[in-house]
């Protein structure tokens, strides 16, 4: 038997195991509930009186599926007054450079972006308003850039003197585990603050961290989670999944994108232009199976990879045939995925030096040293070094602002 098809066959002797064990917890789902849905639980308490500037997305939106503009833009009491949109747009369908202000069909209220000639609202918008509601689900990845929407948000709404107000969502990754190298660099849109590249927060728990550390000061309120704990990922509960972007199209895709996703600006394709983005990688000038060979001496557990090509539509090497991987993660729950990424960084620089360069690892990254460490050979073991003091600081500071067990 070949390598090919003997990784096929693992894969499913994997899912044939692993079905009776889907299909008990699926009745098994902790009932919880994200911010707008204790807002409307509690009848809008926290917003009565108010008039409000909601900045939201195709993720806002209560676990009956109700867009949180409806129902804030219905609510007795409180006077929606604007819209603001960030990455992707109102609809979450954009996947462009600049998205313009636009008018949101169903209530006709003015949708700024923030996305566009600015990446804040300015000080003109928010001039008639009482508080800023914030309600966009995050993924739990540091370089994804609707935390730094919120945080510029904050900073402005801050200099306006209007409360900040974060329906809280939950981290879909799970709220424990913490990793990769701590943001050094000077702050950029996909790296607001000094946090990990897996940060194991709730929004509402960032917007905590960031008004102290970054010195907002804003008058921030958080509408709490209910029945949410720190080791649920997104499919432990009966939150609906709902794509948080146009290439974020799965929990498993969330599971493997902070590893996959920061090479993205590096010579490969992490999968953009297929149906499965960040669950595959390749590059035109890869020979699958030796690189699927050199991965396997790194022995990172709890994923699992095979030999696979595919002709992307779009992105990196659009229309054109890729070898690589692609992954199956076995335990989430234990998986290191920023061990994979960085493995993965390392062998393509090591075979392919002509043509894998390290110059845009740091974009996301983040992190020089990281980057350092990889061209010098470097090994996964004396990288967590590297990583381990300013690790450590970050689980500290971070204690502080844990809003759940």
């Amino acid at each position: 038997m070949n390598y090919l098809r003997y990784k096929l066959l693992c894969w499913a002797i994997i899912c044939i195991l692993n079905l009776p064990v889907f299909l008990l917890g699926a009745d098994k789902k902790a009932l919880v509930l994200n911010g707008i849905d204790v807002l409307v639980e509690e009848n809008y308490k926290s917003l009565e009186g108010k008039r409000i500037g909601l900045l939201t997305n195709h993720t806002g939106r209560d676990k009956k599926g109700n867009a949180t503009i409806d129902l804030l833009f219905n609510a007795p009491e409180v006077e929606l007054i604007s819209l603001f949109a960030p990455e992707h747009g109102i609809r979450g369908d954009k996947d462009q450079a600049v998205i313009e202000d636009s008018k949101d069909a169903k209530t006709g209220l003015h949708v700024y972006s923030l996305y566009g000639k600015t990446r804040k609202p300015t000080l003109e918008q928010l001039k008639n308003l009482d508080a800023l509601v914030f309600d966009i689900q995050d993924i739990g990845c540091r370089f994804y850039t609707y935390i730094s929407t919120m945080a510029n948000a904050m900073e402005v709404a801050s200099q306006a003197g209007i409360e900040f107000i974060v329906l809280d969502r939950i981290n879909p990754i799970n709220g424990i585990s913490v990793e990769g190298p701590v943001q050094i660099e000077e702050k950029t849109f996909v790296g607001i603050h000094s946090i990990a590249i897996r940060h194991g927060m709730t929004i509402g728990e960032l917007a905590l961290m960031l008004n102290e550390e970054c010195s907002y000061n804003v008058d921030l309120t958080i509408v709490q989670l209910k029945g949410w704990k720190r080791s649920m990922w997104q499919d432990d509960t009966d939150i609906p999944w709902v794509n948080p972007s146009p290439n974020m199209r799965s929990l498993w895709e969330a599971t493997l994108y902070p590893g996959i996703g920061v090479l993205e600006f590096t010579p490969i394709s992490v999968g953009r232009g297929t149906t499965v983005p960040f669950e595959l990688l390749g590059a035109p000038y890869i020979d699958k199976e030796l690189f699927a060979n050199y991965l396997h001496e790194y022995e990172i557990p709890y994923v699992d990879f095979i030999p696979f090509a595919y002709t992307p539509t779009s992105s990196v090497f659009a229309n054109q045939l890729c070898y690589g991987l692609r992954f199956n993660v076995i335990d989430r729950d234990k998986l290191q995925v920023m061990d994979l990424g960085v493995a993965i960084a390392k062998i393509l620089y090591q075979i392919y030096p002509k043509d894998y360069s390290l110059k845009n690892l740091s974009i996301l990254m983040l992190h020089k040293p990281t980057e350092n460490a990889i061209r010098d050979g470097k090994s996964l073991d004396e990288i967590h070094k590297i990583w381990e003091s300013e690790l450590k600081d970050f689980k500290k500071r971070r204690s502080k602002y844990l809003l759940y067990h």
